[in-house]
């Protein structure tokens, strides 16, 4: 299993959009990818370890699929409306990152 995590690094002059994220991209992400997605959670920066700071992200959405090689057979037909998508709801670039998920 692995785990593809969509990061939203947080910044003074960052514009972004969670109830449009939310309630149309990630439906829409979850409606295009099918079946090869097994889940999808979304984590909201709240805060840092550091008090009074702001949390390193705003957002992260997490996606799980069986291998690579499924995320790209699934993702990849649909990366460019996922990608001009992003204008709706933010003015920063993601950062993208593709991990094994190892469980206890």
């Amino acid at each position: 299993m692995i785990k593809v995590s969509v990061m939203y690094p947080n910044s003074k002059d960052l514009q972004f959009d969670t109830n449009y994220y939310q309630n149309k991209h990630l439906p829409m992400v979850v409606r295009l990818v099918g079946s090869a997605l097994k889940r999808l959670e979304l984590d909201l920066g709240i805060a840092s370890r550091v008090t009074g700071e702001s949390a390193p992200y705003v957002a992260m959405a997490h996606l799980l699929f069986d291998d690579v090689a499924s995320f790209q057979e699934a993702f990849g037909p649909h990366a460019a409306t996922f990608a001009a998508d992003v204008e709706n709801y933010s003015n920063v670039q993601a950062e993208l990152q593709i991990s094994e998920l190892i469980t206890f």
